[in-house]
């Protein structure tokens, strides 16, 4: 089997078109990132939550596969994964898609394609430790389909998914996972009202934000999946798939606790923390979380408007904040001593993983570990009382002719 690595070091620049105003904003795509390596606090070791988004998501991705295959059995299969993030989800998905099609070809009797595969995420995605995991990728894929398998081409691609990032018409198959809910900035109207903030002591849409800040934040979302839809009708062939799963929300009131309460529970961390003198006010209420959670009739309305796609499948499905629960996940997770936490310290360590980047740029590094402690506990109150679960919305589409 033969496998080409390549690095590309050129991306699509994931700036919105059309945004005039250019107040002081955070740099998304040059902050935003999950934590790299494999330490404690690393998203390698506490994506669990992620992990069974792809696994309840997998049937949807195979039918889709298959049915591009099937359709047009190609020579060479291009795919990209956007969102790839690092640590062991990187290749589970492609790995289950070069599985699919193996397994279609020995019983049609057919070579494998050829697979060529992109691996996407922000310039600041520990892009390394994908790297360093690919001889096992290669070594996995010897053993069990052999010698004569592929080739297979491996390359990384920096850069935002809101805009260009391969040529015209060069992909068949594009997905993303627990990417899609991460804007390519905040809603530029929350960051130039910094005499008098909208979303005082909020860090994210909340029960009483003001419907000006919901506005601004929904915008925000309706530009960037419709620049999202754009670049990717550009770069994929008619009749290609994509399979896109985000974190979302079953209800129309983007208030709804299923939509911003992981939020809600971490500006309550932050607020103590300025009762107490070691967070500035300012600080809170000048920091807005670049995130949206849409509805499933949000998606098919972008969908519709921006007209490159139609809509497959829409499944809706729920994972619980601490996805260890009653899950055989758990035992990959044993020896790293995660199993002996509470759930509100794996669910702090999981949102940790994920959004310290931003919340460590804005108000310190120095504060991290006190402000996490305080929200494990915040959350493990929370969880007591009520019944905590994600949201996640599957999407299938196909690219019209």
């Amino acid at each position: 089997m033969e496998v080409h690595q390549v690095f590309l070091m050129n991306g699509g620049s994931g700036e919105t078109e059309a945004m005039q105003v250019q107040p002081k904003v955070m740099e998304v795509p040059h902050v935003l990132h999950m934590n790299g390596g494999c330490g404690e606090t690393s998203y390698a070791k506490n994506s669990v939550v992620q992990n069974k988004i792809i696994s309840i998501a997998k049937p949807i991705i195979e039918e889709a596969i298959l049915d591009l295959y099937c359709n047009t059995l190609p020579k060479s299969l291009a795919i990209a994964d956007l969102g790839c993030s690092s640590g062991p989800n990187t290749l589970l998905v492609i790995s289950e898609i070069i599985d699919t099609i193996h397994e279609k070809c020995c019983l049609l009797n057919r070579p494998s394609p050829e697979f060529q595969v992109f691996l996407n995420d922000l310039p600041a995605n520990d892009f390394n430790s994908v790297f360093r995991s690919l001889p096992a990728f290669q070594d996995k894929l010897r053993q069990e389909k052999g010698a004569h398998f592929g080739p297979c081409f491996i390359s990384g691609v920096p850069g935002s998914f809101y805009g260009r990032l391969f040529p015209d018409q060069s992909l068949q198959f594009v997905h993303s996972s627990s990417s899609l809910h991460w804007l390519s900035q905040v809603p530029p109207e929350l960051d130039i009202s910094t005499i008098t903030p909208l979303n005082k002591q909020k860090i994210f849409i909340s029960k009483t934000s003001p419907p000006s800040v919901i506005k601004a934040y929904f915008e925000q979302f309706q530009r960037d999946f419709s620049l999202f839809l754009k670049s990717r009708s550009e770069e994929i062939v008619p009749g290609g798939r994509m399979v896109l799963a985000f974190v979302g929300r079953r209800t129309a009131d983007p208030t709804s606790e299923e939509s911003c309460h992981q939020w809600e529970l971490l500006a309550h961390a932050l607020n103590d923390m300025v009762l107490e003198g070691i967070v500035e006010e300012e600080k809170v209420d000048s920091f807005n979380a670049p995130y949206y959670s849409p509805s499933p009739d949000e998606l098919k309305s972008e969908i519709e408007k921006q007209g490159s796609f139609a809509l497959d499948q829409l499944e809706v499905f729920e994972v619980d904040w601490d996805a260890t629960n009653g899950d055989d996940g758990v035992s990959e997770y044993v020896q790293s001593g995660i199993s002996k936490l509470t759930s509100g310290q794996r669910v702090s360590k999981t949102i940790r993983a994920v959004v310290e980047s931003m919340i460590g740029h804005h108000f310190g590094e120095e504060i991290m570990d006190d402000l996490f402690q305080r929200y494990s506990k915040i959350v493990d109150q929370y969880m007591s009382e009520n019944v905590c679960k994600y949201a996640n919305l599957v999407i299938s589409v196909v690219r019209k002719a």
